[in-house]
């Protein structure tokens, strides 16, 4: 049986719209960032303005991210709420692990150390324990989005948007 009808561009995009699946790349920007988590920038004054705590190479890579990954004609009216969640989550994701600078390599392995919820500790002899299962369970299907407040809220927005139906020709 001949199939050569699936190679016409128009039922390309018959499919793509029956799927569901979006297309397009957004636009967020570090301005919109700044006004909607301003808690990622030093408070600001006429002779000083705010400054990014992220540098500029990494926050221009996590808007590049999300205007990649959160697609505009999915997200409707929460596009740009997302995006600020995926910029902020990754945000936060580097800032943990942020140094000015290390002395030796185990300073700088020590930084991006996997940190869970408090599971005991001690006072004599200053001894805590970390209970990261939590954290690696919760990330089985959603990656490192359970990792931070602002993953979870884009992960609970995320399940909320991709609950219609699909149709694929």
């Amino acid at each position: 049986m001949e199939y050569s009808w699936l190679c016409r561009l128009q039922f390309f995009g018959v499919r793509a719209a029956a799927a569901n699946i979006g297309t397009g790349q957004g636009n967020y920007t570090a301005k919109m960032f700044q006004e909607m988590f301003p808690q990622f920038y030093t408070a600001g004054t006429e002779e000083n303005p705010a400054v990014c705590l992220i540098p500029s190479v990494m926050l221009d890579l996590f808007l590049s991210m999300a205007n990649a990954s959160i697609i505009p004609s999915q997200w409707g009216a929460l596009w740009q709420y997302a995006a600020g969640l995926y910029v902020a989550h990754y945000s936060a994701l580097y800032l943990r692990t942020y140094a000015e600078s290390s002395d030796t390599p185990a300073q700088a392995a020590a930084s991006g150390a996997l940190v869970g919820v408090v599971a005991s500790a001690k006072l004599g002899a200053d001894s805590i324990s970390y209970d990261t299962d939590a954290l690696t369970k919760a990330t089985e299907n959603w990656g490192d989005l359970n990792a931070t407040q602002y993953g979870q809220l884009l992960a609970t927005q995320a399940r909320l948007i991709g609950m219609g139906g699909s149709y694929v020709i």
